[in-house]
This record gives C-alpha cells, structure tokens and sequence, in this order.
C-alpha cells in the first residue's frame, strides 16, 4: 500500500507541474507526415534529414531523421504555413512549400516524398536506402526480422539463434554474450508466460509475428536493475497504418506448421489492430543415453540408461491494440494479449543399475513415462501519456496486469527397482505494476528523465504427487505433496540525466534504487520442520555512459552498468523435485541475488554498404547462483541445490559487422567470446571439476543474394561452443539454414522454400559433470533436418503513421530456468 501511495504522490506531483507549464497555452498543435522513398528503386530512405521552415524564413523551427520504413513525424506543430526540405547524402534535396494546415485540420499527411540520386551515384542505387537487417542503435541493437527469408515458417526460438551476441541452447533456454540472466519481453513489456516458462512460450510463437528483435546490452538507470546479460525486446508487427492494411503468412514443413494474420485498422486518431498466429508441431522422436557413476562413502554404483522420446508442441498467440489520440497532448492505448500451448511427451527407457559394494549386484529395469504441460494466460495493459508545450516534455502512467497458469501432469512407471510415480502440479501466476515517467528537457543541451515503479507478484503451486498401494493404484501422498505461496513486491525509483557536450561527446548517468519484498510460505501436511520466511532487501544501481561521435555515421562509447539477478520462485523453492528420480532438484530460500558490474568500450559505424560494431568488456559478478549436485545417500541418483558458489571475473569482445561487396550480395557475421573462470567459497572449491580458464564463443556468418526477378536467397551458419560450469560442461551447438524466395504481385506476396541442416539428420550433443563422489554423462540427439514451403501476403494501404509509445516494462526476475516455472517437475 505504501508503494502505491508513493505513485500516487509523485503522478500527482507531476501533474501539478505540467499545470503550470500548460498555463497560457490555449491553441491546440498538430503534426505533419510523410514518407521519403527512393525513385528509382522505390525503398524507403531511412536516416534523411527532414526540416521544417516558416514561410519566407532560412532557420528551421525543427527537424527529425526518418525511420527505418523512411516515416518521419514533426509534432508540436501550430497552424500556419511551413517549407519543409529533405536530403541524404547521394541525393538532391527536395522542398516542399506553402504546406499549410489550419485549427480545424492541425494534422497533415504530406505522402510519399521521392528523392533522386544525384547523377553520379546512379551505380548504387540498389543499395542506397535498402533496410539493413541488422542496424546498430546507440543504446542496443535491431535485427530486422522481416528481412530474414529463413525465418517464415518457424518460431521465435529458430529466430533468436541468429540474432547478434544472442545465443540459444538445445533446449530453447536464451542467453546473451553466455550469460542467461536475461529479461526478455513482448512489445516492450513483459508477460506472464514468460516469466513461467520462457523456452516453451517462445516455441509456439511464429516467426511471422515479428517484425524485430531489440538487444540491450547496457541498460541504463531507467530500465529495471534485473538481468545481468541484458534485455530482449521481441517486437510484433502491430502497424499504426491509415485506413485498413494486414497480412497473412506461414509455413508447411516437415517439423512444424505455422500460421499468422493481422490486420489493422487506423482512422483519424482511432487505431485498432488485432493478431493471431498459431504454431503446430509434427511429433519430434529424439534418443538419449547416460552413465551416472557414484562413489562416496555410502555409494558405489554405476547406473545407465538408453531411451527415446516424442514431444509433440502446439500454440496460440492473439493480441488486440487499440489507442486513441484525444488531442495532440493526450493519449490512450490498451492492449490485451491472450497465448495458450504446451506439448505432450512420452518415452521409454532401458536401465541398468550395478551396486559395487553389494557384490557388484545388477538390477535391469524398463521405464515408461509419459506427461502433458500446458500453459496459458493474458497481459492486459492500459497506458496513458501526457505530452507538454515543450517539445519532448512528457508524462506517461502504465499499468498491466499478468496472468498464466502453467499445468504439469507426469507418470513414470517401472518395471522394477523404482517405484511408480505420479503427479498433478497447477500453478497460479498474477503479477500487477503501476509505473510511473517523466520526461523534461531543461534545455537544447539536457535532458532529465525520472520516474517510479511498483511491481507486485503472487505465485501459488499447488504439487499433488501420489504414490502405488498395495493394489498398485495410485493414491494420494501427503508427505511427499506441498502447497507453496510465494510473494514477491519491487518498488524502485530512478533519475536519469543526458548531457550534450562539446566536440560529439555525449554523457548519460543515472540511480535508481530498487526495494525488494520477498514472503515464502510452504505448507506440508506432515513436515513440521518447514516455516514461512521473508526477505527484505535494498539495492542501488548506478550506470554511465560517454559516447563521442566521430562523425554522423561512427562513434566511440564507453560505458559502466551494475545488474541484480533475483533468485525466482524456482531457486527459492525448499520442496525437492522428484520427477526425473536420478536428477531431483531443491530450491534455497536463502539466497542471496546476483550482482554483476560490467565496463564495456565500443566502437560503431555504419554506412549504406557496410556497418561495423566491435567492443570489449570486462564483467565481475558476485553471489554467483549455481546449482551444485551432490550424491542421495540411497545410490538412487542427485540432488541439485541452488547455491551462491562465489565471484566470477569475466573478460570478452564481440563483434559484428555487415557488408556489401557487390550490389547482389550483403555478407554478415558475429563472434561473442568471453572468459570464464570462477572464484568458488569454502566448501564449494572442491566441486569445481577444472580450475582453468575457459573460452566460451558464439558465431554465425550468413549471406542474402538479391537475384533477378525477385527471386531471393538466404544461408546462415551457427557455431556456438559448449558453456562451462562449476561442475561441467554444457554442448557445443550448430546449425546451418537455407532459405530460397520469390516475390510477386508487385511483391506483395511471396512463396518460398526452407532447409534446415539438410547435410545432417540429428544433432548430437554430450554433457560432462563430477563433483564430490559422483561423475555422468549423457548423448543426446536431436532431429533437426527439415524442409519448409513458407507464404506470405500483404493488402491495403501501408501508410504509417508511427508507432505508439509503449508502456510497462518489467525487467526484474533471473531467467536462469527457463524451461518450467518454479517449484514445478520438468520432465527430462
């Protein structure tokens, strides 16, 4: 309640402030719009300057570059009669006069504006103004998803495995530069399936949904304190369009069937756009095998295992956006965004288990298992903005609410030595924020941005296990069921100033402070010995950065970022995980968050033909969170515990860059290294399998060739290595993806085909781990050729308007599992 007020407060505070800037403003301003493209080739020209002139006047009033669809938008705007010139370097300048707009039309859609190359850059003219698909933004970078031909027909997952410093491992869980830690949202906001199980969400969302990806590797103040590596942004193509324009697209293939439309609609200062994709899985068979050998003072045995398994995925994503513009200082927009998927498996195993210190007795046994996880749930979000007489002067108030509920039902029968097992777990996720940002330019020269944030979560898991009778039925076992509540409250505050400087330099600083309110509460009917508990804790989060521009297209910037990792419901909760019997796992409620403090040196450049970023950075991380496994006294298999082993120190670079060597071809590649060499506490030194240093590497090259007839062609090529823990290693992982397109009906619609890893069936991947009296390891392989016809489809008008601003981001929960929610079994 006390969070809440303090909000109140301070919009309250704010609104009193723009009162009495606002006072003695009585005219209404409007905006002026339009398109800048290319005459010959017809692309949009993103980065021309637009200015805007009073009439008969040579200094500019004011002025904005054009996007990346060649939009530009001049708001702030009073009646009356304006010149408005445009020009990009390679092209004459155009002007426009006597655009005049009025107090009963303060509004004004110029058009499509066509620029001319000037006369001796017409040997370029293919490239010039053609969309990078990967742009390098000053705080993050976008990778152009809509210009990517292999990603119709597959999933966010498939696309995620390309983008630059980003990586994605065998089991779907996302990484950036290594490090897992990362927040990943939906339109600039989070979800409630996400923060429950990221990885399976991310496969039921269709490729065609997206328009781009945003990576974040130095948020600033302004951003939530979470996520040590960063934050995703996946954004969808929700268009802000006048009259009404949409597009259907999908895939056939041989591992998964998709299909997306949208459609919207914009009149006046209504917009409306609605979206709904769906993803269907054929049934995916994998093989696996594993040597676990324990041997301590109560344990020596060795036990292996060889089995198969068939996964079969489905999902449903829809959202509906409307938003209106009251005036030209207020604005409404609300969004409600619905998914719902899971997948089915089901497998069988043959076993050995051999105890040494019984004469080397064996026991072989079959298992059978089988489970159905389902998630589901809606964001719904309401966000209003206020916008002052003074350009860039702006409040906003969001606010969201999140709801999923996550389902696991699992059996595992044997033929002997184990125990048949059985288990319902429902889980119950509602998260509420009320945030709460201020914008004020204090002059030409600074700007300052403050703001507040409540975010109130509370987690219900509901784990009903039940065990064989006599009769071999299964009943009901309270002692090895839990009921586990869990609340988590975030308040924060944050200031950020940006100072422009001299000379190109730029400085940007900012606090903000984070208060973190944890409560547990788990309920045995016959385990006395577990009591609720609580967490308070208050962290403060600096960020710099200095950037100096070396010219319009190059830069240099340095930064310093701090980032906490909380530890979720998942690493707190004390209930053990008993559904893979070899490999239980326990939360632990007294763990300390990550902190991890990074100072990064950059350079970028970028030009029509070539763009360039390569930076280095060193990372020390304190409270390292690891799971350590250790030897179950019964010789049955381990225990993973969540724990902070201590500090790592981590150097790395990484670097990208694109080009175009020929006016057909555009050639790309990235490459992250990073080091990894933990410092473990105490008792965990002794787990640590190698003290050595390693090298962790990710990379990809691709390249898109532009043939005649709109016929297009795509390969990418992806090498990650394998991740180093305390305790082990993790696979290394590859893939190579072509993709063929031809466009038509003057391109708007498409047909294409896709191949994933057509030279290899199945990808094999091996894992290594040994502690204190145990050492496994374990094959796993994976199909993944597949051969795709994807489509595509656009209709109506495509005249945009300009997007609107979004609203609540939450960045504040460790993603380090990202396969489950919390405390729920994930089946191996």
């Amino acid at each position: 309640m006390k969070k809440i007020i303090l909000l109140t407060v301070m919009f309250f505070a704010v609104v009193t402030v723009k009162s009495q800037t606002f006072t003695g403003t009585n005219s209404l301003k409007g905006k002026i719009s339009g398109t800048v493209i290319d005459s010959i080739t017809k692309a949009p020209i993103d980065y021309a300057s637009v200015s805007l002139y009073k009439i008969n006047s040579t200094k500019p009033i004011t002025g904005v570059l054009t996007d990346a669809a060649g939009n530009f938008k001049l708001n702030e705007i009073q009646a009356g009669t304006y010149t408005v010139t445009i020009s990009f370097i390679g092209y004459n300048d155009k002007t426009i006069k006597s655009i005049l707009t009025t107090d009963a039309k303060l509004d004004l859609e110029i058009g499509k504006i066509i620029l001319s190359p000037e006369t001796n850059t017409l040997a370029e003219v293919v490239v010039i103004g053609k969309t990078q698909q990967v742009t390098n933004k000053i705080d993050k970078i976008v990778y152009n998803v809509e210009k990517d031909l292999t990603a119709t027909g597959g999933n966010a997952t498939d696309v995620l495995q390309k983008v630059p410093m980003v990586n994605v491992d065998i089991n779907g869980n996302v990484s950036i530069r290594g490090d897992a830690n990362v927040r990943v949202l939906i339109n600039g906001k989070p979800s409630g399936a996400t923060s429950a199980n990221l990885a399976d969400v991310l496969k039921t969302i269709p490729a065609d949904q997206i328009k781009n990806i945003e990576v974040v590797t130095s948020p600033s103040a302004k951003y939530d304190a979470e996520g040590s590596a960063g934050i995703i942004n996946i954004i969808t193509k929700q268009k802000s369009t006048s009259g009404i324009s949409g597009s259907v697209s999908g895939g056939i293939g041989t591992r998964q069937n998709n299909f997306n439309a949208n459609v919207n609609y914009n009149k006046n200062r209504f917009s409306l756009s609605a979206n709904v994709g769906f993803n269907n899985g054929w049934p995916q068979e994998s093989a696996s095998e594993s040597n676990q050998i324990l041997n301590n003072s109560t344990a020596n045995s060795l036990q292996t295992s060889k089995g198969t398994n068939e996964v079969k995925r489905s999902g449903v994503v829809a959202s509906v956006t409307a938003g209106y513009d009251f005036n030209t200082f207020n604005s409404l927009s609300t969004t409600f965004r619905y998914n719902d998927g899971g997948f089915k498996r089901t497998g069988t195993s043959e076993n050995t288990f051999t105890d040494y210190l019984n004469n080397a007795n064996s026991s072989i046994y079959t298992g059978q298992s089988s489970a159905k996880n389902s998630f589901g749930g809606f964001d719904w979000n309401l966000n209003y903005s206020h916008k002052f007489a003074k350009e860039g002067h702006e409040l906003t108030f969001s606010s969201q609410w999140s709801h999923s509920l996550v389902n696991t039902d699992y059996q595992n029968m044997y033929s002997s030595f184990y125990t048949n097992q059985k288990a319902n777990n429902d889980g119950t996720n509602n998260e509420y924020t009320l945030q709460l940002d201020y914008t004020l330019p204090v002059t030409e020269k600074f700007k300052l941005e403050a703001g507040g944030k409540t975010i109130i979560r509370k987690i219900s898991s509901d784990f009903q296990n039940y065990v064989p009778d006599a009769q071999n039925a299964f009943v009901y076992d309270p002692i090895s069921s839990n009921l586990y509540n869990y609340d988590q409250d975030v308040a924060s505050l944050y200031t950020v100033g940006t100072l422009t400087l001299p000379k190109g330099f730029t400085v940007m600083a900012g606090a903000r402070f984070e208060n973190t309110a944890i409560k547990g509460d788990p309920t045995n009917a016959l385990q006395t010995d577990l009591s609720p508990f609580k967490i308070d804790y208050g962290t403060f989060i600096p960020s710099f950065t200095l950037q100096k521009a070396l010219s319009q297209s190059a830069s240099l910037k340095l930064t310093y970022s701090k980032r906490i990792s909380r530890p979720s419901f998942t690493y707190l909760n004390p209930f053990i995980n008993k559904s893979n019997i070899q490999a239980q796992t326990q939360g632990n409620p007294t763990l300390n968050p990550e902190v991890s403090q990074t100072v990064e040196f950059g350079y970028s450049t970028f030009s029509q033909k070539r763009s360039l970023n390569i930076s280095a950075y060193y990372k020390y991380t304190s409270d390292l969170i690891e799971g350590i496994a250790t030897p179950l006294s019964d010789e049955t298999g381990t225990i993973t515990n969540y724990q902070n082993i201590g500090s790592n120190k981590s150097f790395g670079m990484s670097f990208f860059g694109s080009v175009n060597p020929f006016k057909i071809l555009t050639l790309r590649g990235n490459f992250n290294a990073f080091t990894y060499k933990p410092d473990p506490t105490g008792l965990y030194n002794l787990e640590q399998s190698t003290n050595s240093t390693t090298i962790q590497y990710s990379a990809f090259v691709s390249g898109t060739l532009q043939l005649k007839k709109d016929i297009s062609a795509e390969a990418f090529v992806i090498q990650n290595s394998s991740k180093k823990t305390l305790q082990g290693t993790s696979p290394a992982f590859n893939l190579m993806v072509f993709g063929v397109k031809k466009q038509f009906w003057n391109k708007a619609a498409s047909l294409g085909v896709n191949m994933v890893s057509p030279f290899k069936k199945d990808l094999e991947f091996k894992q290594n781990s040994s502690g204190q009296g145990f050492s496994q390891t374990s094959i796993f392989k994976f199909p993944i050729r597949s051969f795709g016809v994807t489509f595509s489809y656009n209709f109506g008008s495509m005249k945009f308007t300009g997007a609107r601003k979004k609203g609540v981001s939450n960045d504040d929960l460790k993603e380090g599992d990202q396969n489950n929610q919390g405390g729920m079994p994930a089946m191996k």
